[in-house]
């Protein structure tokens, strides 16, 4: 199967006829051909072929084709596949999320990042936004949100896609049994799905506890543990942080501390404030926690605490974010190291944390020694996300890993995000990286969909 780019042109003709140009005829095997079978999305339609005397790989649609497959613009942006008669028109990327009543900013916060994926993926691709209310099953089409020349939105109805990206920002709106059933029906209809869901803390450490390679990158995770094992856990590794299985933003973490001379610790955010609270006994650090979230501490994972390498006598640790590329492999596209506040339980940059570049923190850290353990690091991140992909039911295409560096040198993953954050890209030294982040989600469409760019523009 051959790919090859052209220029996509519309005619007025009413018939139900396809024009080619004779490089793109050639390109396509096509020269001679009377009908061709053409394919958009999930749509197909059979018409005749006429050549046309023109230089480059230009595709002329008549109206009557347009309507039928729903091709929704003209431009020279679109991939074409040929195998025989057949040839498919594309992709069609579908970028998945929820909607607000904004017409600037259809998709809430999320409106500008969409809009520059979509930007970014016109010159390959036909890639639009929608929410799950715009699929109308009954016709398999969706009311997707597409980007005129001038940047405004509007919508158009196009076939069901050729990928689905999924950026649904709610943890709730995942476990209702209407999004469920979406998921499954791209899935039944052959679409790719990828990004399932939000994981909760407690899954990828459950993904992950036979995994042997993963194994020796994990810290000692229990999922609603009872207050012996807590108590056990802090005895064994002097601090633990304590965090709901479904948090995010470090919102609900405490980190505790035994001293058996002092006593125990309780570090935590209240409001915009770094709280620390001292208990003569490990019974009265227990009922603070039950007093402050009663049965919600059966959400709670209890994580061993981990040395990180610091700055300032701050901890450090580090954001990856991992793709998939346009050769189905994992790489880091972006790397962030977050330094945590005075008194502050998590490095996150709301609770006062500092985003530095990874050389920047590691130079600090280990001098001349940098360049070793970035590397070192970048390799465990790749090995931990094949690890958490084999044991995955689902398609993958991004993850964030949470990754700290003690002070031995040693590599631990403390979380893992299926939909991460894109707060690290705000740096100035780490902008390219977040460009470069979209490329690799495009050319991951591109391979799911089967629209692996080989060459063959004009």
């Amino acid at each position: 199967m051959s790919l090859t780019s052209c220029h996509v042109h519309f005619s007025p003709s009413s018939e139900r006829i396809v024009y080619l140009s004779g490089s793109l005829l050639r390109s396509l095997k096509m020269t001679g051909k009377k009908t061709i079978n053409l394919k958009f999305g999930q749509e197909s339609v059979t018409a005749a072929v006429k050549p046309i005397n023109r230089q480059g790989n230009h595709l002329y649609l008549s109206a009557a084709i347009r309507q039928s497959i729903k091709v929704p613009k003209a431009g020279s942006i679109s991939f074409v596949q040929g195998e025989e008669n057949a040839v498919q028109l594309g992709p069609l990327i579908g970028v998945l999320t929820d909607g607000s009543r904004n017409g600037d900013a259809p998709f809430g916060s999320r409106s500008g990042y969409i809009r520059q994926l979509i930007r970014m993926g016109d010159s390959k691709a036909y890639v639009f936004a929608f929410t799950p209310k715009d699929v109308n099953w009954t016709k398999e089409t969706v009311n997707g949100y597409f980007l005129n020349s001038a940047g405004s939105w509007y919508r158009k109805v196009v076939p069901l896609p050729d990928v689905v990206y999924n950026r649904l920002p709610s943890r709730y709106a995942e476990t209702t049994a209407s999004i469920m059933s979406m998921r499954e029906r791209f899935v039944r209809k052959g679409v790719p799905f990828f990004n399932w869901s939000f994981f909760n803390k407690s899954d990828v450490y459950k993904l992950l506890d036979r995994d042997v390679e993963a194994l020796e990158h994990l810290p000692e995770s229990v999922n609603n543990p009872r207050s012996e094992k807590i108590k056990e856990m802090l005895e064994n590794h002097q601090f633990i942080y304590f965090k709901p299985s479904a948090g995010s933003l470090g919102i609900g973490i405490y980190r505790l501390t035994y001293h058996p001379k002092r006593g125990y610790f309780a570090r935590y955010r209240r409001g915009n404030t770094n709280v620390l609270l001292r208990f003569t006994n490990f019974n009265s650090l227990m009922r603070m926690l039950e007093t402050r979230h009663g049965s919600g501490l059966g959400r709670y994972v209890s994580q061993q605490g981990v040395r990180l390498i610091e700055i300032d006598g701050c901890p450090i640790d580090f954001r990856f974010h991992m793709h998939k590329n346009g050769s189905n492999e994992w790489v880091p596209v972006g790397i962030g190291a977050k330094k945590a506040g005075r008194g502050s339980v998590t490095t996150h940059i709301k609770n006062g944390g500092q985003l530095l570049t990874p050389e920047q923190a590691l130079g600090r850290a280990f001098g001349d020694k940098a360049d070793e353990m970035l590397a070192k690091a970048k390799a465990v991140s790749i090995k931990l996300s094949q690890a958490i992909e084999r044991n995955f039911p689902h398609t993958l295409g991004e993850l964030g890993l949470d990754i700290g560096i003690d002070k031995d040198g040693d590599i631990w993953m403390f979380e893992a995000n299926a939909k991460p954050g894109r707060s690290i890209f705000s740096h100035p030294s780490l902008r390219s990286q977040g460009r470069d982040s979209m490329t690799h989600i495009l050319e991951h469409c591109l391979y799911l969909s089967k629209f692996k760019e080989q060459g063959g523009t004009d």
